[in-house]
């Protein structure tokens, strides 16, 4: 869609909005499209495809036939108008209690797909009036990390309902085979996400892994599907047995991996003349524990089962080939640091002007700059959608026909809205992203440092209002289903909790799994947040004179010191908090990200980013212990190397060759 393309839309949406009895189509050829079609066929053609645009962004086009016209269905008699009322978001209005428990929700999502869609709800809420501003408290913060790329590729193409087709590893064959799938809904179930949908190949309802996919997701945007009718993805997970519990059987070098042994059933040496210890472990699913196995390189081997140690050595087949893959050259465009950004389109500018014209009428006087922050574009491009708008009307082009808009002085006033002075109803991405994000957080024992009684009470009402606002869309939503984010650890998540809200110290004792070592800390706990079910808490620790991230998973022990915080540091205010603080003995670190794992850039705060032809990317990314590379490169075995510095890529290639050394798999060439 192009600049101009855009324009005409919104020239056509506001002359369909303020039209009580319809435009014919020679009216709106002559008035809206007198630039664009140099004939009948070509408008018509255009007309068409601008409906079905319009109906993407929320607005039905009514057709009205006149029967007192001959021949009452030809075209040529119709009028078009759109209905002011059906395409509004209803009134909406939020407690500040309400607020808070809606905007956690709606940042569960850190970012692909659900994100940015919940991130535009939020928005249309504020544009409407009823929701205020609200500052998230320190305490409880949630998040949600969906499976990477395939996740957005799915989501799209489910709302989009286009067949989609990926490599899959089956778990009945242990064969990697190519699938064609209608996308009918995502889910969560025991940590993992599955996709639910017909497989075309056996014209069966099938359910696949999103973390077992071997390639890309393609979405076939040329086809389509029909979903089945009242079809509720929580429901069908329900029906998902988990995988039935399994042995492993691993040789472990003595005195190393003090997790995993903790993990063990039985520690015994062994039998040959190693010098490790034989130790055994249960499992469900030998993806899952591959992933993991993978990233101890050569301070492990797996004996079996054979399914499990095929996972391995796949995953570390796969990194060194990763690695003798050609050099890419390292450029990143322009010289200031920037996080990956998910492009942007004249499609994306239509739907922010569509929300940003209520929004000005309910925020007048604000400063420009605050308007751009506010819908996370630069000045620029919120000048060059002001002046889009300024030049949009309605088709008699007089003055007063225009909206009006004003930024002396840099504050922006509108003083004519033409109706669009309410934002359209809930698209069914955004419905289902707000709606599964309130649902997740009704296992949370807590929320924000709110009490429980009053968290549940805000939780309950916000989503029944939101339901009723979303109308067909909250319907729709059950495509998404997402997973519990209370934590298993829940005697540590309320000791951090109540520390957390009476200003006391914590002792801990903490297992350290990059250093492979349990310490004792005092603590000043700052906050409580999650990636998944993973939870962690924001801490000053005293030993280290700093701040620090614990997982509530590797504390051994914690109990209150019987001392006050000392107020050395307070919680970021940055949200999500992050796993990682930057500091100056940081290694700078140039990876290449495949497609399959380009969501890494913003797991681990890339400061630059470039995009590759192939899908894939470029990433600069701020490290604090190099040591810890090679593991990370194992585990997302061939979907990341490193390429710069130098001395790392070595070290980390020869991590990968002396892991697959122990399974006679050799690694081909070697690094430099």
């Amino acid at each position: 869609m192009s600049a101009s393309r855009t324009e005409r839309l919104l020239n056509l949406l506001l002359a369909l909005l303020n039209t009580k009895v319809g435009l014919p189509r020679a009216v709106l050829r002559d008035k809206v499209y007198h630039d664009s079609a140099e004939n009948d066929v070509a408008f018509g053609r255009m007309f068409e495809r601008d409906k079905v645009d319009l109906k993407h962004f929320g607005f039905d086009i009514e057709t009205v036939m006149d029967p007192r016209n001959f021949g009452a269905d030809d075209p040529a008699s119709a009028r078009y108008r759109i209905g002011k009322d059906s395409n509004r978001l209803p009134d909406v209005n939020l407690t500040p209690a309400e607020g808070t428990v809606l905007l956690l929700a709606a940042q569960l999502w850190e970012r692909a797909a659900l994100g940015t869609a919940a991130a535009n709800a939020v928005r249309k809420l504020q544009a409407a009036g009823g929701f205020t501003d609200v500052d998230l408290p320190a305490g409880v913060q949630p998040r949600i990390k969906p499976a990477g790329q395939a996740f957005d590729d799915v989501v799209a193409a489910m709302h989009g309902k286009h067949p989609v087709r990926f490599g899959y590893l089956a778990v009945s064959t242990g064969r990697e085979e190519i699938r064609d799938v209608e996308p009918w809904g995502l889910g969560s179930r025991f940590g993992q996400w599955y996709l639910v949908g017909l497989d075309r190949g056996r014209e069966a309802k099938r359910l696949f892994r999103l973390s077992r996919m071997t390639t890309a997701v393609e979405v076939d945007t040329t086809g389509s599907f029909h979903p089945p009718e009242g079809f509720d993805a929580r429901a069908e997970l329900d029906e998902l047995n988990e995988l039935p519990v399994r042995q492993a059987t691993l040789e472990v070098e003595k005195d190393r991996l003090l997790a995993l042994r903790k993990r063990a059933t039985t520690v015994e040496e062994a039998p040959d003349e190693s010098g490790r210890d034989r130790i055994v472990v249960e499992f469900r699913d030998p993806e899952q524990l591959g992933e993991e196995l993978a990233s101890y390189g050569a301070h492990l081997k797996v004996s079996g089962p054979a399914e499990l140690r095929a996972a391995v050595v796949r995953r570390l087949k796969a990194a060194a080939d990763f690695d003798d893959a050609p050099p890419v050259p390292v450029e990143f465009p322009g010289a200031a640091r920037a996080p990956r950004a998910r492009k942007r389109t004249s499609e994306d500018q239509l739907a922010r002007m569509l929300q940003l014209v209520p929004f000005l009428v309910h925020h007048q006087g604000l400063h420009i700059q605050q308007v751009a922050d506010h819908f996370g574009i630069s000045r620029k491009a919120l000048i060059d959608d002001l002046k889009i708008l300024i030049c949009s009307g309605l088709p008699e082009g007089y003055p007063d026909d225009l909206l009006d808009i004003q930024w002396e002085n840099d504050h922006v006033y509108i003083s004519e809205h033409l109706d669009l002075n309410r934002p359209v109803r809930f698209s069914e991405d955004e419905a289902a992203a707000l709606l599964t994000g309130l649902a997740m957080l009704g296992d949370l024992p807590a929320l924000a440092g709110m009490p429980e009684d009053e968290s549940g009470s805000a939780l309950e009402s916000v989503t029944i209002k939101l339901t009723g606002a979303a109308g067909q869309a909250a319907r729709l939503a059950g495509s998404v289903s997402g997973q519990s984010v209370a934590p298993e650890q829940s005697k540590a998540f309320a000791a951090v909790t109540q520390a957390i809200r009476e200003g006391q110290q914590l002792r801990l004792r903490y297992f350290s799994l990059q250093r492979d070592e349990v310490t004792e800390r005092d603590v000043d706990p700052l906050r409580l947040y999650s990636l998944d079910s993973t939870w962690y808490f924001e801490a000053y620790c005293h030993s280290k004179a700093g701040i620090r991230n614990f997982r509530l998973d590797r504390v051994e022990t914690l109990e209150a010191n019987g001392r006050v915080i000392s107020g050395a540091a307070t919680a970021g205010q940055d949200f999500p908090a992050r796993l990682f603080t930057p500091g100056d003995d940081d290694v700078l670190v140039t990876l290449q990200l495949t497609r399959q794992g380009a969501g890494l850039a913003d797991d681990y705060y890339a400061e630059r980013t470039a995009q590759l032809p192939n899908g894939g990317l470029l990433a600069e990314v701020r490290f604090g212990d190099a040591g810890w590379l090679p593991m990370f490169v194992s585990q997302h075995g061939g979907a990341v190397r490193i390429l710069e510095p130098k001395s790392v890529r070595e070290e980390t290639r020869g991590w990968i060759d002396a892991a697959l050394a122990q399974y006679d798999s050799p690694s081909g060439t070697k690094a430099g």
